[in-house]
């Protein structure tokens, strides 16, 4: 929209702070260990509610582990799986995406295959299979969601490629006899960091439904790590009588989806030129139209001859 701001959501920004916050400080912000359980303790409800306990403000769960604690370490958990698989997934595709585009041909009708074979994949059916074959471990998810990854990457790379090295620049750095990893590195890589960017952004939401997905099925962070997935299935059986133990941890998963979309739909908008120029153009004042000045001449001759005609 040509009128849209651009500036940065504040909700977007408040909750991906808190996010990382929590991630990097899980152990002292935690009030409990998010692993050991004590079962006399087990479905205590939250503090505000008849029975609950200021040692527990977000209640327990079935094996009496602290719900507000497991919810912060799986903060950690989530980031962590995000920021490596987009990574591995970003670094290997970008670089297919850069090669197709640049050099065409074969190359490129073989790679862009390949991509859409990766494409066409059920992604949650593969991952499933995957992790199950070769057991559920933290390493395992992570490498199973970027090899599910990768091919975003690469067609929307090459995508941007394709359209940079028709550019002048290009062109007159292979006239200089310039290789094509240095032109792709000095030349073309630069020009599509702010699409690597955005989709990395975006992706990222993606990445933690998918991984609380398997954690959810059971195939994902094995627990008792406090994954929110996980967390999200062991309460499925206590909606009714312990609806906190769910609750919570698809709550952060929702927040945190939700701001790391908002913020890539931001940076959509401020990286891309095209939506940039819409934005300066909407909010440049209108100058009124300067009066041709073929118009004032005429006006000057009609004065004029109305004068001589009174006059007369």
């Amino acid at each position: 929209m040509p009128g849209r701001r651009r500036e940065l959501p504040w909700f977007a920004g408040s909750v991906l702070v808190l996010l990382v916050l929590a991630a990097i400080f899980s152990s002292s912000l935690a009030p409990q260990s998010p692993t050991d359980g004590d079962i006399t303790q087990k479905l205590i409800p939250p503090i505000w509610m008849e029975g609950g306990e200021g040692a527990h403000p977000l209640g327990t769960d079935r094996f009496g582990r602290d719900v507000l604690s497991r919810v912060i370490y799986g903060s950690r958990i989530s980031l962590l799986v995000s920021l490596i698989a987009i990574g591995v997934a970003g670094t290997f595709g970008t670089a297919l995406g850069l090669i197709s585009g640049y050099r065409g041909g074969l190359t490129d009708a073989i790679l862009m295959r390949l991509t859409d074979v990766g494409l066409s994949l059920p992604t949650i059916l593969i991952a499933v299979v995957l992790v199950a074959v070769s057991e559920p471990s933290f390493r395992n998810v992570v490498l199973v969601i970027a090899l599910l990854l990768w091919p975003r990457f690469a067609r929307q790379i090459r995508g941007e490629t394709l359209a940079v090295k028709e550019q002048d620049f290009v062109a007159l750095a292979v006239v200089a006899g310039r290789s094509s990893a240095w032109i792709i590195r000095r030349h073309i890589f630069p020009n599509v960091v702010p699409t690597l960017l955005v989709i990395s952004t975006l992706q990222v939401g993606y990445v933690i439904l998918l991984e609380g997905t398997l954690s959810f099925l059971g195939v994902g962070v094995p627990p008792p790590n406090p994954a929110w997935g996980l967390m999200i299935a062991d309460g499925r059986g206590f909606l009714a009588t312990a609806w906190w133990i769910t609750l919570f941890p698809g709550l952060a998963m929702l927040l945190t989806v939700l701001a790391v979309n908002l913020l890539g739909d931001w940076l959509r908008d401020h990286l891309d030129p095209k939506l940039r120029q819409l934005g300066s153009r909407a909010a440049a004042p209108e100058e009124p139209a300067a009066e041709p000045a073929g118009r004032t001449v005429s006006e000057g001759h009609a004065h004029g001859a109305a004068a001589r005609a009174d006059r007369a």
